[in-house]
């Protein structure tokens, strides 16, 4: 497992910035249920947690699944810029802290916006170095099997959410990197895969172990 704390011996251990990931899929395609297993296996990655001025449903909690807020200040924070992205949906606002996401990355966390492909380009405007990853069913009749079994929304909704499907798998070619879940637990390594990988870069292992590399070529 990854560790950001410091070595022993002369060469120190020195903390890399985070890398910002966005993870976009279909409704129904097994993104959260990725997201949440993956976090509890990597100890690195933090979740964004969105600002909405949404009513908060039965069962949800401030700060855990979004953090409410009412319109007046939602705005405030758009005129002051202090949202990475932000968005009107119907009658509701969604936006991502830009602050919260800057400290988590300065303190050498991964940080995950679970995110469409649109406000994944305004990310990636504001953020070039942001990693993108798109989530995949493994054939539309899995797609459709899996939002059917949900057991909760009609046939005319279910039709409408595989037509969003569609519109929204057509920008998988906008991301770094693709996975297709077929099988939950590969597809979790893949994931996990990805973030340990992306730490194992030159340019971040110089940043964390710099000193180190100094001293293993100065006998």
């Amino acid at each position: 497992m990854t560790s950001l704390s410091p070595t022993s011996g002369t060469g120190k251990r020195t903390v890399a910035p985070g890398t910002l990931y966005m993870i976009s899929a279909p409704s129904g395609a097994g993104k959260s249920s990725l997201v949440n297993a993956l976090i509890k296996r990597l100890p690195f990655v933090y979740l964004s947690i969105s600002h909405t001025t949404r009513p908060m449903r039965p069962g949800e909690e401030d700060g855990q699944h979004y953090h409410f807020v009412s319109t007046e200040t939602f705005l405030a924070s758009v005129n002051r810029s202090e949202f990475l992205e932000h968005a009107q949906v119907f009658d509701n606002y969604y936006g991502t802290s830009q602050v919260w996401v800057q400290s988590q990355l300065d303190l050498g966390h991964d940080v995950i916006l679970e995110i469409d492909w649109q406000g994944a380009q305004q990310i990636r405007r504001q953020m070039p170095d942001t990693k993108g990853i798109f989530i995949l069913p493994p054939s539309r009749e899995a797609l459709q099997e899996r939002l059917e079994k949900r057991a909760q929304d009609s046939t005319e909704v279910i039709a409408r959410r595989m037509k969003d499907a569609t519109s929204e798998m057509s920008h998988y070619h906008e991301y770094d990197f693709v996975v297709v879940n077929d099988d939950f637990y590969k597809s979790l390594d893949e994931l996990c895969a990805i973030f340990i990988a992306n730490r194992m870069t030159l340019s971040k292992q110089q940043q964390t172990h710099g000193g180190l590399f100094i001293e293993l070529l100065n006998p």
